[in-house]
């Protein structure tokens, strides 16, 4: 399979990210679809990026399916390199070929197709989305087959999609996001998406939460500095060894997320149940 995957975050920011993490957001998601897939081949596209080489209509298509990384911009404010990115997405929607987002992702899934993204008014949801919750039209989507009545996933975002487009259907959200997984459908294309973050390791989300420190202390999910680096420091430690009964405990955290299987739901149902049956209809199969 030919994954594209849209890296949402500007240079700087992905730099930073390969300096902490070893890799970019969209090598990591990258290494993640291989890991569902393998013997895929992924390209990355930045089209925040100035001169950036994007793909033209022809291109998308030649693509299996396409996936939206996450990003360190806001949506409402609009620069060129989030007017590309949504600009970017309405083309991929008249591509036809499969997409899928992660926070960030869903956002311009939702604000190509009309929708609009703003700070969200419940707050800030960092470190995990608690209790989602499926919808009517959830419990019976391809997209959150295996997942339970409730369960929670790697999160860290500010703003929501705050007006949904025409034709959506909302399948979970929980008691800050209204809108934690969607399909939605565009001018002939469809977006499955998620606003949180199942692609995240909880090494990467700690690596991502030790940036959000000052906001952390500030906002007072942690109490101090020292807080900050225990919280953090507890998570890489469950990351290196998920049998730790006592941090799993003391976090909240079930095999919804420590179970890299588990947690990776939404992807895998996405390449199986939508990016799949498409490669199939093309004649790709």
């Amino acid at each position: 399979m030919r994954f594209l995957v849209v890296e949402g975050n500007t240079r700087e920011a992905r730099q930073r990210h390969r300096d902490e993490y070893g890799m970019t957001p969209s090598e990591s998601y990258g290494d993640v679809l291989q890991a569902l897939e393998p013997g895929a081949v992924y390209d990355i596209a930045f089209p925040a990026d100035e001169g950036a080489n994007l793909p033209d209509g022809s291109g998308l298509e030649s693509y299996d399916a396409i996936v939206l990384t996450g990003s360190a911009l806001n949506a409402y404010n609009v620069q060129p390199a989030v007017t590309r990115q949504v600009e970017l997405a309405r083309a991929a929607y008249a591509s036809g070929t499969p997409m899928f987002g992660s926070c960030w992702g869903i956002q311009m899934g939702a604000l190509a197709a009309g929708g609009d993204v703003r700070r969200n008014p419940a707050g800030s949801e960092i470190g995990f989305a608690r209790r989602i919750v499926s919808t009517d039209a959830g419990r019976a989507h391809p997209l959150l087959a295996g997942r339970p009545l409730a369960w929670d996933a790697p999160a860290v975002h500010l703003d929501a999609v705050t007006t949904p487009p025409g034709d959506i259907a909302v399948l979970a959200f929980n008691a800050l996001t209204p809108m934690q997984a969607a399909e939605i459908r565009h001018e002939g294309g469809v977006f499955w998406g998620v606003q949180y973050h199942p692609e995240f390791s909880l090494r990467e989300l700690a690596v991502i939460l030790r940036r959000h420190g000052r906001h952390l202390v500030a906002e007072g999910f942690c109490q101090g500095e020292d807080d900050h680096a225990r919280y953090v420091d507890e998570l890489l430690a469950l990351h290196d060894d998920a049998s730790r009964f006592d941090l799993a405990w003391r976090h909240g955290l079930d095999a919804e997320i420590l179970d890299p299987a588990r947690r990776l739901t939404e992807i895998r149902n996405f390449i199986e149940h939508r990016a799949k049956p498409v490669r199939s209809q093309r004649g790709r199969a």
